[in-house]
């Protein structure tokens, strides 16, 4: 069984290998790329591909990396013995499984995304290198070890926010993913929305590389801010024509808010639209 993308998942050729190449290698497959271009959307496909349980771990700047493996609620314990209830004298009834502890415990492989690696403190990773290694962990206070019972297929992925420890990449799989070029794009349009035509899909590519290629810009629209877009065109029925004239008049495309995020991006448009290699 092997990965090969889904109908609403467009995977390039590279990414598929590198899929299919960490699965037969039982390491974590490391995802990074610029945001917007599917890293989190990559898990969910693959487990839905392969027809497997996904498990999704998503990373705060506050996380740390026993929550994975599980927490032991002695809040809950100390307010249960107050109150005299019987649950107090077994200890199992307070510790609170992590999405590690879940995937391990699976009967079948299942696919366990931990979501934005690098949000952590950076020993967050350290903090895992045992068990990403080994498929287990100790549970100090019911002295159990808890030993995965089929090895998950392990998704990372990171927005490169900071570095990552030489001894965690050592144990993955990397994988860029790189943006997705005009015929990519239109595979991934066409995915989205199949009836779409062909006129306004040539002018709002035109429209949306034209502003990608603006130099400076601190957020480049993405991937699934063209698929926002492209539903707000359809939704109000612009016309093709409508955003061929505002190429042609030097102007902001229709609905462009969800292209452009911020003020400084917007004033930048403004500013070197004339000099877009689109025609702006």
């Amino acid at each position: 069984m092997s990965f090969t993308g889904t109908d609403s998942y467009i995977a390039t050729e590279d990414l598929m290998l590198a899929v299919n190449a960490a699965i037969v290698l039982g390491r974590p497959l490391l995802i990074k790329g610029e945001p917007g271009t599917g890293k989190t959307m990559l898990a969910e496909e693959v487990a839905r591909g392969l027809g497997k349980t996904l498990f999704q771990w998503h990373i705060k700047s506050t996380t740390k990396a026993q929550q994975g493996l599980y927490e032991y609620d002695a809040v809950s314990r100390l307010r249960d013995s107050q109150l005299g209830d019987d649950r107090v004298h077994d200890i199992a009834n307070y510790i609170i499984k992590g999405k590690l502890w879940e995937a391990f415990e699976s009967e079948e492989q299942p696919v366990l995304l931990i979501d934005e690696v690098d949000k952590a403190d950076i020993e967050f990773p350290n903090d895992l290198l045992q068990e990403l290694d080994r498929m287990e962990f100790y549970v100090y206070e019911t002295r159990q070890t808890i030993v995965a019972r089929n090895r998950p297929i392990i998704i990372i992925t990171s927005n490169n926010e900071k570095e990552l420890p030489d001894a965690f990449l050592r144990r993955c799989f990397f994988h860029y993913i790189r943006f997705p070029d005009h015929e990519t794009m239109q595979k991934i349009v066409h995915a989205h929305y199949p009836d779409l035509k062909k006129k306004l899909l040539k002018e709002a590519m035109e429209v949306f590389f034209g502003i990608r290629e603006i130099s400076g810009l601190k957020k480049k629209p993405s991937t699934s801010e063209l698929l926002d877009w492209l539903h707000i065109l359809t939704r109000e029925d612009v016309p093709p024509e409508t955003l061929k004239k505002s190429r042609d008049d030097k102007k902001m495309p229709p609905f462009h808010g969800a292209l452009l995020k911020n003020e400084q991006d917007v004033q930048l448009f403004d500013i070197q639209v004339r000099r877009s290699l689109r025609g702006y």
